[in-house]
């Protein structure tokens, strides 16, 4: 192991950084709550931005909540930060190619919850530009249909967002998010609350995720950016579906659940 590998390996194990990687685990479900609250409010008509800068954005709209605004920003970094330790030298309770697999994932969600995080610390600071991630979505599907190729560009990245929604919702039915939490730290009868807990949270990003790859593979199809758009977007499509304000509340409990699930998980997480 060279001398970089084994700072890594240190720090990932240090109860420092287990530390700090869960509280920002936290921090990450409170943003989940936020937003199925947003969600809440498009399924019973409310036009609100329901995305993660959306829930943001809700958390610091108080004196109170600008404190709090700033403390989840610094606890997203952190847990991103923890999933770039994890993907260089974690999930060693696994191996060959699911730790694979897993260490790619953890450094995929590092990313995502980077930008969050730094999202969060322009809104505090008052520096954010606006745009929701529905018009960030469009703009970069422009990009992408203004090459050569660029619809079937754009249908690529569409079947790769609806194969993370796939595999989202595979973990979550199977529980396989389960192998990563020593469940033995929670008392008996919660247990089984957390499996169900993140097999709801996981199903319900599944569905929000597949309606994004839909909405994608549309714009490519069509060569109109308008046509893309991103969670925003999603939830409102559910919305304008038959039966939507039951489809949508359904999903919005789904994500309620799944930021309820980062709490005991990031209390159980192996190192």
């Amino acid at each position: 192991m060279n001398r970089t590998e084994a700072t890594a390996e240190r720090g990932e194990k240090s109860n420092t950084a287990q530390l700090l990687g869960r509280v920002g685990m936290a921090c990450y479900g409170v943003v989940h709550l936020v937003l199925a609250y947003l969600a809440l409010q498009v399924a019973f008509g409310s036009s609100e931005r329901a995305d993660q800068k959306g829930a943001l954005e809700q958390i610091g709209s108080t004196a109170f909540g600008q404190v709090l605004l700033w403390v989840v920003a610094i606890g997203l970094v952190l847990f991103g930060l923890w999933q770039f330790l994890m993907a260089a030298t974690g999930y060693e309770w696994v191996s060959g190619g699911k730790r694979t697999r897993k260490r790619i994932g953890a450094a995929a969600r590092g990313v995502v919850v980077l930008v969050l995080g730094f999202t969060a610390f322009r809104l505090a600071t008052g520096s954010s530009s606006g745009g929701s991630s529905s018009q960030k979505q469009q703009e970069f599907t422009g990009k992408l249909l203004s090459l050569p190729a660029g619809p079937a560009l754009v249908v690529l990245v569409a079947v790769g967002v609806l194969g993370v929604a796939i595999a989202a919702g595979i973990k979550g039915a199977k529980q396989k998010f389960l192998v990563d939490l020593n469940t033995s730290e929670l008392p008996m009868k919660s247990r089984r609350w957390v499996g169900w807990l993140g097999t709801t949270g996981y199903l319900a990003k599944g569905v929000v995720l597949a309606v994004v790859a839909i909405l994608l593979a549309i714009a490519g199809f069509d060569a109109d950016a308008h046509k893309a758009g991103g969670l925003d977007a999603a939830l409102k499509t559910l919305a304008a579906q038959p039966f939507g304000t039951a489809l949508l509340t359904v999903v919005a409990l789904g994500l309620a659940a799944f930021g309820v699930y980062c709490f005991p998980a990031a209390w159980t997480h192996k190192r």
